[in-house]
């Protein structure tokens, strides 16, 4: 079955949040949250994730050790941990609801209603991620900068920085919401291009049918 332009633009949008999707589960378990360069030691930099710290020095040698307990996290980072974890899990649920509504795919193909179903549950869960990506990675950052420029904090003491995985859960979320978005948005168009259809056969003329063909070929025959 060939794909029409609204099909393509699922198709790309699926992919959008597909990459979203999976920059949010990489995210999710590398140790890059924050970064710390000990002034006394800069052979050694610590890196802090949602599940483990890691020490990495200058020979390449890594070390990490897991968060003893889930209670003694700072506030956003338990918090990361559980809307990051759900996150994934509702965007591996809208990927495979968007697979299933796709309109290339012969799946329930004569439920049209239903695949536009199946396509909107899908396109409101990949936002819906996204946003649930965003407010962790965007809440983490938060405190680290007003840790960073902390005046109660000697300067002696070292700071916390952004870590690669900052940025990158950044631009999962905003991937994620993308894609969901662009999901609704062929979702209603595809509405619009079925409504048309028995718009355009209710305007054809009474002796033709809707597609230019005779509306009784049998008695078009018998004309010589």
């Amino acid at each position: 079955m060939a794909c029409s332009c609204s099909s393509k633009a699922q198709v790309a949008a699926l992919l959008l949040a597909l990459f979203g999707w999976v920059s949010s589960c990489v995210t999710t378990f590398v140790p890059l949250w924050k970064n710390l360069n000990l002034d006394l030691n800069e052979l050694e930099i610590w890196n802090m994730g949602l599940w483990q710290v890691c020490i990495i020095q200058e020979e390449g040698a890594m070390e990490c050790k897991a968060h003893e307990s889930f209670l003694a996290l700072p506030p956003e980072l338990r918090a990361a941990r559980v809307l990051m974890c759900l996150s994934n899990g509702l965007g591996f649920l809208a990927a495979v609801l968007s697979a299933l509504g796709l309109d290339c795919w012969r799946t329930c193909e004569e439920q049209a209603a239903l695949k536009k179903r199946l396509l909107l549950c899908g396109g409101a869960a990949f936002s819906t991620s996204g946003i649930m990506t965003l407010v962790p990675v965007s809440w983490v950052a938060y405190n680290t900068v007003l840790e960073f420029w902390d005046e109660t904090i000697p300067d002696i003491v070292p700071r916390w920085e952004f870590g690669e995985a900052t940025f990158l859960g950044w631009f999962a979320g905003f991937f994620l919401a993308a894609g969901g978005s662009l999901l609704l948005c062929t979702a209603c168009l595809r509405r619009t291009e079925t409504a048309s259809a028995p718009a355009a056969a209710e305007r054809a003329p009474p002796g033709k049918a809707p597609w230019g063909h005779p509306a009784h070929p049998k008695h078009a025959d018998l004309v010589i």
